[in-house]
Formats: C-alpha cells, structure tokens, sequence
C-alpha cells in the first residue's frame, strides 16, 4: 500500500481489531489517530511509497530479578501498552533511512558499518550494530526507510532504547528475513547495545520487549534462554500497572549501572567462576571473611541478592501460573526489598541529596496500607534514578495519581496494562 491507500485502510477501521488486541477497545480511537499521524510523517519525509508496513514494539516493565541476567540468571518481566510504531518501506540502495519523530534522521549506508567509539549512545550506532548483529547470524541485510514514534518515555526504566533496537530487527526480519525468531532479535539487540552502542547490558530487555507478554527467563545458557509464557491476565485480576517517573536526574550514572556486573563478577571470579550463576553459593558463603577483603562489602551484598532472587523468580512464576496473587505480590515486595538494601540501585552515591525513588516508594507503600487486596511496590528498572513500580487494585490506581502527580509533577504516575504480544508487523 502507499500513504493513501494506508491512511484509507486505517480510517475506515480496517485495522481496529488489532489495535484493540494491542492497547485495548478503549484506546482504539486514540490509536488509531496515532497511527495515521505517523503514516503522515513518513509522507512528508519520503513520499507516498509504494509497499508500506506498520510495525509495532512495546516497552517493557521488569518485575523482579533485578540486575541478574548479565549474571545469567532468572527474571519475569513483561510488555506493557507503551510501544514504538513504525512505518516502513524497504528500498534497493544499500541505505538505512529512520527519522523518529523529534530527532534528527539517522542515515547509514551498511556497506560502511564498523565499530566506532565515536558513535556510542547514539540512535545510528543501534542501527549499526543491528545490521552488523543480523550479517553475523546469516540473515539479509537491506535497506530500507522507516518514520518512528513512540509513547515509551525515555529514562523511565521501559527501555525505550531497547525497543528502538528490536523495532529494527523487526523491519529488517519482515522485509527480509521472516524465518528468525523473536529470541534471536533479541540477542542481536543486545548484541548491538554492547559492542556498538557501548553500553555493557544484559538481555531482558531485549527479549521482552521482543517476545511479549508475562515472560519467565532463564539466562543459564545466554546463548539459548529458556523462555516461559506464564499465563496471568493481571486486568482481570482486577490490577492495574502503575510506573511513576520521579523525573529524577539520569546524568553520569553509566558508572552506577556497569559496577552492579562488574561487582558480581568480581565475586564470581574470587569462586573460580565467570558469572555467579556458575558460582557455587554454599562455598560464597563460607568464604565471606576474605570475599569482603579483596572485593569489599557492596559486592557480596549484590551477590546475596542476586542469589536470592533467582529463588524468587521461581517462586513467583509459580505462583502466576496458579493465580496466587498473594504469593506474587509477596515476590515483588521482597525482591524490591532485595533491591533497596543489597543490590543498592535506589539512588547514586554521587549525589544523595536527590532520592526521588525512595520518596516515591515510602508514599506509595504508605497509600497501599490502606487496600484490602495484595499489593506492592519497588525500585522499577535499573535505578539510582527513574522510576518505581506499583501493583495497585484498580479502584485505587486514579488515588495514587492524585497523591504522586503533586509531588513529581503533573503526568508523573502512569496505569498501564500488560500486553500480550511483542514485536509484531500489525500491517
């Protein structure tokens, strides 16, 4: 389809079934307002073209296992009903064209893609680095030009940036290569975050923004992840997701972020082993005395948490697949607990005097006390500054607006829904 006819196709309602499935019935107006206003952008950059796609790629919200999976070790998390849209057309010039709406257009020609430090944290570095991710595992690479919007607000803990990478794999996969899985986007993602981007992150971001829904993830084997879809409707349970942003200041913590794997692995190294999952924890725990001369406290404290929340996220799984709400609840509390006191990643030691997300949690953990149902929160996201989590009974959820908006600024406190599917083609 070109412009028109795409525009035609989306007014007229054509589409609306499979926005309702993305955003819910509600929404589907708004969306579908959404979604003609990027098919406008790309028209205006590039044309009407002629065999136009729209794609789709949520964000994600974490739910315990905080900080392990470069550890190789387990999470849940799931998608949420903030994506990235993309209008897209493949094209035979060798060029990858993208211009996300309030940036600058990216340009890369794959012919000249290589490492440069130059370019990490940089929008065309992730290009490249999913081009190059996609040539290695043997896939086609082609050009192609795509107008982006997205709703995943950055520096939220949603990882905007993660599913900016997959939404090129997922272009890159429907324009040329529809046999690769979900999992293996993911990879390249994280492929292309490390060693183009620069940035040393795990995979659960990646992957589950990629594969979508409540996921279970068990990075034993990084390299073949065992993946489990828990089934757990949280709506119907009568929940809704709230992510407040305390708009707290994101400068300077790259530091923060690399010590938490660096610090584990330290610990890891001190038991003869890579990652601590391959760490053996009963000799850790007999070897502490000298574990905390040559690697110092803060590193056994995360290394305590990252074994304990492997046993959460377990039990947590568990708990969604028999519908024990009480149970899952009790995981998320514990494991945010975990996060506070012993990962340690509420605030930066760089500037203590702004802790954002430990006012945010101390209100939000004192409106819950008054909900009869199982509820909680806790530190969302890699942290130190950003954003918190909450399970909030869905009568109370307009409560906790009203008492966080004031404080952190109007829009801070977001209710969303978990979504079942992850990056997709919708047309």
């Amino acid at each position: 389809m070109n412009t028109y006819e795409l525009k035609s196709y989306v007014a007229e309602g054509k589409l609306n079934d499979t926005l309702a499935a993305l955003y819910g019935a509600e929404n589907t107006e708004k969306q579908k307002a959404r979604y003609l206003s990027a098919i406008g952008g790309y028209e205006e950059l590039y044309g009407e073209g002629k065999n136009l796609r729209l794609f789709s790629v949520p964000g994600r919200s974490e739910i315990s296992g905080n900080h392990t999976d470069h550890n190789h070790g387990k999470v849940l998390a799931a998608s949420i009903d903030l994506d990235i849209i993309a209008v897209a057309e493949a094209t035979d010039d060798g060029v990858i064209r993208i211009k996300s709406a309030g940036f600058p257009e990216d340009s890369v020609k794959i012919a000249d893609i290589k490492v440069d430090p130059d370019k990490f944290f940089t929008s065309y570095a992730v290009i490249e680095g999913m081009c190059d991710g996609m040539a290695k595992a043997g896939c086609t690479v082609g050009g192609f030009r795509a107008y982006t919007t997205s709703n995943v607000f950055k520096g939220s803990g949603l990882s905007s940036s993660a599913a900016f990478e997959v939404m090129v794999g997922n272009i890159l996969r429907t324009l040329y290569n529809n046999d690769i899985s979900d999992i293996e986007i993911a990879k390249i993602a994280q492929y292309s975050e490390n060693v183009f981007f620069g940035k040393p992150c795990g995979l659960m971001d990646q992957m589950a923004c990629a594969v979508g829904g409540f996921i279970a993830i068990d990075f034993a084997d990084p390299k073949n992840p065992i993946v489990e879809k828990p089934s757990f409707d949280l709506s119907a349970m009568g929940y809704s997701l709230c992510i407040v942003d305390t708009h707290g200041n994101h400068a300077d913590l790259n530091d923060d972020y690399a010590s938490v794997p660096a610090e584990m692995k330290a610990v890891a190294a001190a038991l003869g082993a890579a990652v601590l999952r391959d760490a053996d924890e009963k000799k850790f725990m007999e070897i502490l005395p000298a574990l905390r001369e040559s690697v110092g406290d803060r590193a056994i404290l995360r290394a305590l948490h990252f074994f304990a929340e492997n046993r959460r996220v377990e039990a947590q799984t568990e708990a969604l697949k028999a519908g024990d709400v009480a149970a899952f609840m009790a995981g998320v509390r514990a494991s945010g607990n975990s996060s506070f006191k012993y990962l340690q990643n509420v605030y930066t030691t760089k500037n203590v005097s702004e802790q954002g997300l430990s006012l945010a949690l101390a209100l939000t953990e004192a409106y819950l006390t008054g909900c009869d149902k199982p509820c909680a929160c806790r530190v969302h996201g890699g942290g130190f500054a950003g954003t918190i989590q909450a399970f909030v009974p869905t009568e109370a959820a307009d409560g906790l607006v009203a008492l966080l908006d004031p404080i952190f600024g109007e829009g801070a406190t977001h209710i969303l829904k978990i979504r079942q599917q992850g990056a997709i083609c919708t047309l």
